[in-house]
């Protein structure tokens, strides 16, 4: 399948502190890649070269076969990007404000109009298109934002924390909205620290841990290499909960999670064996539980077994977020 993103040996450095190192990764046409990572892991910065925002140090990347150093304008007129929060003017109505980039974009006032109410309608807006966007709720704006960031037909859309801070209802729209970009094509490249929503929307992943790769793969390929299972488990006495960890890291060979509020004890395991280990352990020390079993591994444990943290730390590295990148009519290239 075609490579519509290819990235090679990408680094970059914010002073002392360095945000990616040699990061390399591709994405096929017509699919979901996930960027997954805790904040400062180097998601957004990647979003940033590869969008021509600002400029790597050093390797190179290309985006529907454009070099993104050498041919900055070619990339900018095939790409779409949505930040992390809407970035619509809350003054002018949604269809208002598809119109007007439109107009940015070198459209006739009428196809301007069209490609708005085309949009519209594609994600659901027409009882909202006159109203104002600062009366839309969260999840409306986020729609008119993906809708912005398409009012150019770009081939690449980059969806950077398109989830941050909506409820699950809304969360569950930008999803649906996502598979159906994807259906027509768009290659879509997704960053989160939702890895539940990466587990449900991307074909491939790439983890991104302090700026470097750390595992790449499909969902299931990723939940294979830490065993493709989960063993889970609660003390009866908290009292004996730090112990009970130890045990499952010497049987796992791997460090658990540790639910303080909860007790639970959650750890990836390789195969079924784990969890007869565990439990004649547990009973040889005589510490007793009310819960143990297998389950699916999810990848917040594949992410915990690769890095050794979960993917929602605080953000050492703080940059302002982008207004949405649309793709233009008048800088797009022959086809």
């Amino acid at each position: 399948m075609v490579e519509t993103i290819r990235v090679e040996e990408l680094s970059k450095s914010y002073a002392k502190t360095q945000a990616l190192s040699e990061v390399g990764f591709t994405a096929r046409a017509g699919t979901v890649l996930g960027l997954l990572g805790p904040n400062g892991s180097g998601k957004t910065t990647t979003v940033r070269i590869l969008s021509t925002l600002i400029r790597a140090d050093s390797g190179r990347a290309w985006i529907d076969g454009h070099d993104v150093m050498a041919r900055p304008h070619l990339v900018r007129a095939a790409i779409g990007l949505t930040g992390q929060y809407a970035a619509v003017d809350d003054e002018l109505s949604g269809q208002h404000n598809l119109e007007l980039i439109g107009r940015l974009l070198g459209l006739s006032r009428g196809a301007a109009r069209g490609r708005a109410t085309e949009l519209i309608e594609r994600f659901r807006l027409e009882d909202a298109a006159g109203r104002l966007t600062k009366t839309y709720s969260g999840g409306m704006r986020r729609r008119l934002d993906v809708a912005a960031s398409l009012v150019g037909r770009p081939r690449v859309l980059f969806l950077d924390e398109p989830t941050t801070g909506l409820d699950p209802r809304s969360r569950t729209e930008v999803w649906t909205l996502v598979r159906e970009l994807v259906a027509d094509g768009v290659t879509v490249l997704l960053t989160t620290q939702y890895l539940e929503e990466a587990d449900h929307l991307a074909n491939d992943l790439v983890v991104l841990d302090q700026g470097r790769v750390v595992a790449t793969g499909t969902p299931t390929e990723l939940k294979a290499r830490v065993g493709g299972l989960a063993l889970q488990m609660r003390v009866a006495d908290p009292a004996q909960g730090a112990q009970a960890a130890a045990y499952v890291a010497e049987a796992t060979g791997v460090e658990p999670a540790v639910d303080a509020d909860t007790g639970l004890i959650d750890a990836a395991v390789g195969d079924v064996t784990a969890l007869r280990r565990v439990a004649a352990r547990l009973e040889a020390e005589g510490i007793g539980f009310v819960e143990l079993g297998l389950r699916q591994a999810t990848l917040d444990e594949v992410f915990f077994a690769l890095t050794g943290r979960t993917a929602q730390p605080a953000d050492p590295v703080q940059e302002p977020d982008p207004a949405p990148v649309t793709a233009g009519p008048a800088e797009r290239k022959p086809r």
